[in-house]
């Protein structure tokens, strides 16, 4: 019998999970190509609601990760590399990090998100697919969410990022973008005005350790994408998200 319902701490619509600590963004260096825009999205939206992204690199072997370990330096964002499952420190590295926490791990189809849980799980042995060499990116193998108990917590593997519905329940408000964004933190309280958008203003730390190199210009600019969106939609339209 259900005895008591506690409240949820954080809540995603698509895929439906909820309570959770870390956020495992799985993208291939190729095969498919990763997007910064779309991995950046999902962190923002996994720290506007309180849970902790974690990057991991996968197919090294076939193309070099220095690109998104330079991009996410800086970011508060950990970015572990591997170039085969259940090889390198990489692994051991992940398994401390989700010991004890409800974890989701989330990524394109294709990037290895299932093997790299079988690397983790041997026992669950998730299913895997290849990648379409027409389409040139992965099969959707995993069609819905599994949780499987691991190191003292749960792991959850989802569907790839076509599934992933990061407008119901993952909208985040302008005022509250810079936020989603670790790396801006500490500038923000130097901005020369109260409110600053960090799109251009004169006197903006932000743009300033943009500048000096302290913040990527990859991450600024994801930045500056999810703040034209966030700025288009209507004070009544908010509501709904």
């Amino acid at each position: 019998m259900i005895s008591e319902i506690f409240p949820r701490k954080n809540y995603f619509v698509r895929p439906p999970v909820a309570n959770v600590d870390i956020l495992v963004l799985v993208a291939s260096t190729v095969e498919p190509t990763p997007s910064c825009l779309v991995l950046d999205r999902l962190a923002a939206t996994a720290v506007y609601k309180g849970v902790q992204p974690v990057l991991v690199v996968t197919k090294t072997d076939l193309a070099g990760e220095k690109f998104l370990e330079e991009v996410y330096r800086g970011s508060g964002i950990p970015v572990l590399t591997t170039h085969g499952p259940g090889k390198g420190e990489a692994l051991k590295a992940l398994k401390k990090m989700l010991a004890g926490h409800i974890c989701v791990f989330c990524g394109n189809s294709g990037v290895g998100k299932s093997t790299l849980l079988n690397a983790l799980l041997p026992k669950a042995q998730a299913q895997t697919g290849g990648i379409s060499k027409k389409l040139g990116r992965g099969r959707h193998t995993t069609r819905e969410v599994q949780l499987y108990e691991a190191f003292g917590g749960l792991l959850a593997d989802t569907p790839g990022f076509a599934s992933l519905d990061m407008q119901r329940g993952g909208f985040i408000p302008k005022e509250e973008l810079q936020y989603a964004f670790p790396e801006f933190e500490k500038h923000v309280p130097a901005c020369r005005f109260t409110g600053c958008s960090h799109t251009g203003e004169k006197g903006c730390a932000v743009i300033r350790a943009l500048e000096a190199g302290e913040i990527s210009k990859s991450r600024y600019q994801s930045y500056l994408t999810m703040y034209q969106e966030a700025r288009a939609v209507p004070e009544w339209e908010r509501e709904k998200k």
